[in-house]
């Protein structure tokens, strides 16, 4: 049962869900288009990686104290995770963009080729996901709101 008074678990998933469904209002304000299934998406504004990271190291810092070794470990893993979520996550989606393309580019020339069109739809392949990583703002933002959250639950609880 001590699981579930977790603090800086606590923090971190309540980073986690906050941060996956703000994208969804902020989404529409910037494109005027509503897509509700954001919420269950990688990629985006604020960063839920960034967030839950930002939490779990902020929560840390106050219930431990900011000079443990436990607040360094989990700090160091945070900026790693942050770094990785703009940097690798972000360089993949970029090449599935590019796959992607290839893909569309050479499924017209089999079209043209052949009769691609009466094949079935078994026989199409689906497209690679493009939004994995974030932009350094995402991130920035994530660990801000992972920051803040933490903060305002040490308060409350």
């Amino acid at each position: 049962m001590d699981l579930f008074f977790n603090f800086p678990l606590f923090a971190a998933l309540t980073g986690i869900i906050f941060a996956q469904l703000v994208k969804i209002p902020i989404h529409l304000i910037a494109t005027k288009e509503f897509k509700p299934g954001l919420a269950f998406s990688t990629g985006g504004m604020p960063s839920s990686h960034s967030a839950a990271v930002a939490a779990v190291t902020t929560s840390i810092g106050l219930q431990e104290g900011f000079s443990t070794g436990v607040f360094a470990v989990s700090c160091v893993f945070s900026i790693i995770i942050m770094f990785d979520a703009s940097g690798v996550r972000r360089q993949t989606g970029e090449q599935a963009i590019l796959l992607n393309t290839l893909v569309k580019d050479f499924s017209y020339f089999v079209e043209e080729a052949k009769v691609w069109g009466k094949k079935g739809d078994y026989q199409k392949k689906e497209e690679l996901k493009e939004l994995l990583g974030h932009q350094p703002i995402e991130v920035f933002f994530g660990a801000l709101t992972g920051i803040i959250l933490a903060l305002v639950l040490y308060q409350i609880a």
